[in-house]
């Protein structure tokens, strides 16, 4: 029963730990999508079976991808993780399909809604994928108020970065999320609580070539790919 899920108990511990008030209109499932954008929702694909992520959990390369290394997988440990800007929960899907109990925060209710049916598809799915479903657990809010209730050993934070120059470099599925949820000007103050509830680090995704989040300071190391790279901040407890 979804009372007996993971993330049903983890959603009670943080409604307890956060004002009564808030944390219902935080963690309310029943909540009515806003009309406006529902056909764009529609246009939204989120898909952790078949496509792209499913070759990724079938064929991809285990904890030596970047993502991993940059969360800090390693060999006997495994972290606890929130993604904070859970997006199309592909990040997130790798994580928990690589033993991690993943917490996905998504502020947009539209996106909260696919990404929910996304993953009630993956835990029927088959065992491996399922396994990884069940790892997930997805609230929606605002992450920089759930945070505050949290106390994961790593927080990844993925902003909406800007649009391309050429927008045939960008895809469809990116496309719709990001006319669906906007820019992210609160970056900086996500980063800010992010910092303050990881335990061991936080992991900002970010284009490789891009200046530094303003206001941010250096990260402790970097993760380079061929087009993104991962600036990793250690949060050492005193």
């Amino acid at each position: 029963m979804d009372a007996d899920r993971p993330g049903s108990r983890v959603a009670r511990r943080i409604a307890c730990r956060l004002d009564g008030r808030r944390s219902h209109r935080l963690l309310d499932r029943s909540f009515a999508l806003p009309s406006p954008s529902d056909d764009l929702a529609s246009d939204l694909t989120i898909d952790f079976v078949g496509g792209a992520v499913g070759h990724r959990h079938r064929f991809g390369g285990g904890r030596g991808q970047d993502l991993p290394k940059a969360a800090g997988f390693a060999k006997g440990f495994t972290p606890t993780i929130v993604d904070a800007t859970a997006g199309l929960g592909r990040d997130a899907f790798l994580l928990a399909s690589l033993g991690a109990q993943v917490t996905l925060i998504e502020r947009s209710p539209q996106v909260y809604a696919r990404l929910s049916e996304a993953i009630a598809t993956a835990r029927a799915a088959d065992p491996a994928t399922a396994a990884a479903a069940e790892r997930m657990t997805l609230l929606h809010g605002d992450a920089r108020e759930l945070l505050t209730a949290l106390s994961p050993d790593v927080v990844t934070v993925d902003p909406m970065h800007p649009e391309r120059t050429s927008s045939a470099l960008v895809k469809k599925d990116m496309r719709t999320l990001r006319d669906l949820v906007g820019t992210d000007p609160d970056q900086l103050e996500l980063m800010t609580a992010a910092l303050a509830a990881a335990r061991k680090r936080v992991v900002l995704k970010w284009p490789r070539k891009a200046p530094s989040m303003p206001g941010l300071r250096a990260p402790s190391h970097q993760i380079i790919g061929k087009t993104l790279r991962y600036d990793v901040f250690m949060t050492p407890q005193t």
